[in-house]
């Protein structure tokens, strides 16, 4: 399947363009995964051979967490990102563009036995090339995707923060403005963040630093977050 751009609307109105990875991209960085699991394992387990029945067990628990803990590590707290994932320029995200979280990455990972059959990833192959945006059945049921991520949805690097509704209307361009500024103030020094923050006094009611807060919560209402 050929990448293909999803444009996704929050609730309030705001677009994000999201560039799904397809089917070859991804099954090269599964790829180099697996190559750099089997490397990590084989050289574990001749280190853990020389500690006899113990080594064992050691091995065993280095295969799990290889198999199943590995990839929820990199995709909750390591930005979306495995190591093949890194060097093909992919991310793993919400549906709505968002940062994934525990949950769904727990169950984007537990159903790749799914995916898997009959093997070398069948299910998964043919539901990645049948599906809009590419996802495999894992995908699916969690709520997630996998795009490039060298081209982020708009709002996508804004802090997570408590979300506040607008107190007045505002058309798309200024609402995009204003998600801009979010994602971009920590770019800014102190004093630039406190400037142009400043400006939007008659939206946030404050001024410095706790207008930042301010704009930084309402970015988060407009991305749909809670």
């Amino acid at each position: 399947m050929l990448d293909t751009v999803r444009e996704i609307e929050t609730p309030e109105g705001v677009s994000l363009r999201l560039r799904a990875a397809g089917a070859f991209g991804r099954a090269q960085a599964w790829l180099l995964d697996t190559l750099l699991r089997a490397v990590v394992f084989f050289v574990g387990l001749g280190i853990f051979s020389a500690l006899g029945r113990g080594g064992v067990g050691l091995g065993l628990l280095l295969l799990f967490v290889l198999m199943w803990v590995y990839n929820v590590i990199c995709e909750v707290w390591f930005h979306g990102q495995t190591i093949g994932k890194r060097a093909l320029g992919l991310r793993v995200v919400n549906a709505d563009g968002t940062p994934i979280t525990l949950l769904p990455s727990v169950v984007r990972n537990l159903l790749r036995v799914v995916d898997a059959l009959p093997g070398i990833y069948g299910v998964g192959l043919i539901m990645s090339i049948i599906d809009p945006s590419a996802r495999r059945i894992g995908d699916i049921v969690a709520g997630t995707m996998v795009i490039h991520a060298e081209e982020l949805p708009a709002g996508s690097r804004v802090p997570v923060a408590p979300a506040l509704p607008l107190p007045l209307p505002l058309d798309q361009d200024e609402q995009a403005a204003l998600i801009e500024f979010a994602e971009r103030s920590s770019q800014l020094t102190p004093q630039r963040q406190e400037e142009l923050a400043n400006i939007l006094y008659p939206l946030t009611g404050r001024e410095g630093s706790a207008a930042i807060v301010q704009i930084t919560a309402y970015a988060n209402g407009l991305l749909g977050r809670p």
